[in-house]
């Protein structure tokens, strides 16, 4: 009995053991993807740190079976701290990523060699950091799911491990069964954590928050939308092509707004045959006064033409301008000040642009087309760059001349090029198969299709070569509306450049020559990819940058929700209250009876249904035990019919007294005696030495005195 007792306290302890290794090892993972899903991680060290952890598990779970020697773990850390110097120094070079790749290390090595308690403190304070880590350089939605994965296994370690720790003490009793202590223990963890979020959620919407992460400003992004400074070479704008990532986000408040956006970010002004690019140049700074910036002078402010209102969120890209749609007369942002450059660009400082989001009221020339600002007059200087031209094949130049033989001033010229690249060339998204010595000769006059960049090159070119000032835009177009959070989103794909060229009584006016491309297939993918970009405008929305203001709209709407919601009940409780009693009184008379009957069914379901479970699970242990099948936990059942039957003929048993006293104070002159007697100890054998052989002759005897 005794060995049986202590083979199944081995068992408990070690399956308390297993939940509490696995349970510490899913705390560790949880922060290592928090930390990679922020896509700071470079591919060798996740891969490096994902393989440790998946070693770690296979060690938990007994499909491996090995110990590292502590010599092997010494010398593996030594070399690390060598190969440190060597990181920081030759390798990458930066401070951050060298300490990332030590910590990272020392994790996994901690992770695999775990075995004292302290060993497992050190664990839990690594899965800290990581998350720690995580919270600075993520801001993605994704962090919230691993952040519920982390308390999870938080809650999960912490209570096995007190569980484990008072265990291992000496003279330590257990007062009740173990039985599906994982199962037990992951469900109180599950609680746990879903209380904790629950009273936690209301508690975050009533504190406001800084927009960004206090430090962002000083990690790097691994990955970034390259193609938006001073320079874009033929074909950059052609490998964003399959790139989906957001840059954008944006809001209309102006309804019924055009279709067919372009969001301006620059000019490019310089042509070198291959590339475009911008010389360095004075900037004039323009100061943020109570978060509003003024641009329009009172001439701009009258203009005849469509204004549009709307709110843009910009995302982490390879560069510092500002994005808008057609000529912003007002900003709202919160920054300390703007630069602007000659070309019309509109940027903030350095190191701002992470997560930015502003508000603009933009003037559009004609309904649609945006303008780059609005100026009387060209300088000479301005003119003279904007003439500027490589050697060209003279070709372009005589096809120039051929296409704006029938125009009369540049803006008939501008569009006259236009429209015949529009017509006689196709767009793709291919990259040319080969390099050559002219790329934009090469498609005129034999590729003949291509990306918007060498749409745009080839009108520019052509414009100047017939004299009218032009420049390549860059920024991004249209974008695709979200119908589940009411944005549009505008994706690295989205990437466009097009044609400003200047005309005397427009000044710079927008040109589009690039045909436009097939339009995406709606997918299912499509539709959920709409539910995700929603759940990440919400996180950045009400989350990242959730301040005072977005606190006070919350309150806002929760206390006009509610006086419509009372408005609603009231008149509807009083267009209502005359017709109820007289349908009260049909229903009764019509569904009266079935109506009694469903609630007498009803009510027996929900007070009969627990019985009838019980009374069925207890016949059910029953059968199992006639066939030699018990649990040790199913001798207090057969005990109690025992006592049932007893308390039948007079004999009662108190609470304190224990089955073999009891079963000493039934006369040994009755026929119950040593019925009763045998009875307990076959229930000391089931119940305390766990031999279910007992069980069969427990019931036989719960027979006989069923007979008697």
């Amino acid at each position: 009995m005794a060995s049986a007792a202590a083979s199944n306290a081995r068992a408990n302890a070690a399956a308390v053991d297993r939940f509490f290794e696995l349970s510490l090892l899913g705390l560790v993972s949880s922060g290592y993807l928090a930390v990679a899903a922020s896509g700071y991680l470079d591919t060798a060290t996740v891969l490096f740190a994902a393989a440790g952890l998946a070693l770690r598990g296979l060690l938990i779970c007994g499909i491996l079976r090995f110990e590292i020697p502590q010599r092997i773990v010494a010398g593996a850390t030594l070399a690390c701290m060598v190969f440190y110097l060597v990181d920081f120094a030759y390798l990458s070079q930066d401070f951050v990523a060298a300490s990332v790749h030590l910590v990272f290390f020392l994790a996994v090595v901690k992770v695999l060699t775990a075995r004292r308690s302290r060993d497992h403190i050190f664990v839990a304070l690594i899965a800290f950091i990581e998350l720690l880590a995580a919270t600075i350089l993520s801001t993605n939605i994704t962090f919230f799911v691993f952040l519920i994965m982390f308390l999870f296994f938080a809650v999960a370690t912490f209570a096995s491990g007190e569980i484990r720790r008072s265990a291992r003490r000496r003279g330590s009793v257990a007062r009740g069964t173990m039985r599906r202590i994982t199962l037990r223990l992951g469900a109180m963890a599950a609680m746990l954590s879903i209380g904790i979020l629950t009273l936690t959620a209301g508690a975050f919407f009533l504190l406001p928050r800084t927009a960004r992460a206090a430090f962002q400003h000083l990690v790097p992004e691994s990955y970034r939308v390259p193609g938006f400074s001073n320079e874009m070479r033929l074909g950059d704008i052609g490998q964003l092509g399959n790139l989906n990532t957001p840059v954008l986000h944006v809001r209309m408040w102006t309804p019924n707004a055009p279709a067919g956006l372009k969001w301006r970010g620059n000019a490019l002004s310089r042509f070198d045959g291959r590339r475009w690019y911008n010389l360095a140049e004075p900037e004039s700074e323009t100061k943020v006064i109570n978060g509003l910036v003024t641009l329009a002078g009172d001439p701009q402010r009258w203009r005849n033409g469509t204004r549009i209102s709307y709110e843009v969120r910009l995302h982490s890209i390879a560069s510092d301008a500002l994005f808008f749609a057609g000529t912003p007369e007002f900003i709202k942002i919160d920054v300390p000040e703007i630069v602007r450059n000659s070309h019309d660009g509109l940027r903030v400082r350095y190191g701002q642009a992470e997560n930015i989001h502003y508000g603009v009221h933009a003037f559009l020339e004609n309904g649609s087309a945006p303008v780059a600002a609005y100026r009387p007059e060209l300088s000479e200087i301005a003119r003279e760059e904007n003439l500027l031209l490589p050697p060209l094949d003279p070709r372009i130049a005589a096809l120039a001349r051929r296409i704006t033989s029938k125009a009369t001033g540049p803006a008939e010229q501008a569009r006259a090029i236009e429209n015949y690249l529009r017509e006689n060339y196709t767009y793709t998204t291919e990259l040319p198969g080969r390099e050559t010595r002219d790329p934009l000769a090469d498609f005129l006059f034999r590729r003949k299709k291509g990306h918007c960049e060498y749409f745009a090159s080839a009108m520019a070119v052509m414009l100047r070569a017939i004299g009218v000032p032009a420049r390549v835009a860059t920024g991004f177009q249209s974008g695709v509306y979200n119908p589940v959070s009411g944005w549009y989103v505008v994706r690295a794909s989205d990437a466009h450049s097009w044609v400003e060229a200047w005309t005397p009584a427009n000044g710079w006016t927008t040109y589009d020559p690039t045909p436009p491309g097939g339009a995406p297939r709606e997918s299912l993918w499509t539709q959920a990819g709409f539910y995700i970009d929603a759940a990440e405008t919400f996180w950045h929305e009400w989350v990242l940058n959730y301040d005072l203001d977005r606190q006070l709209t919350l309150a806002a709407w929760m206390e006009t929700g509610s006086r419509s919601v009372s408005a609603r009940w009231y008149e509807g409780l009083r267009a209502r209250a005359g017709s109820l009693k007289n349908a009260a009184v049909d229903i009764l008379e019509r569904y009266g009876a079935g109506a009694l009957l469903a609630a007498a069914l009803a009510a027996a379901l929900w007070f009969g249904a627990p019985v009838a479970r019980r009374w069925s699970a207890a016949r059910t242990r029953v059968r199992k035990a006639r066939r030699g099948r018990a649990q040790p936990s199913d001798a207090t059942l057969l005990y109690e019919r025992m006592l049932r039957q007893l308390a039948r003929r007079g004999y009662e048993k108190t609470a304190w007294t224990t089955p073999a006293e009891f079963s000493r104070q039934i006369p040994a002159s009755s026929p119950e005696s040593k019925m009763v007697r045998e009875f307990t100890a076959a229930y000391h054998d089931l119940r305390y030495g766990g031999h279910a052989s007992a069980a069969p002759r427990m019931v036989a005897l719960l027979d006989e005195l069923a007979k008697l």
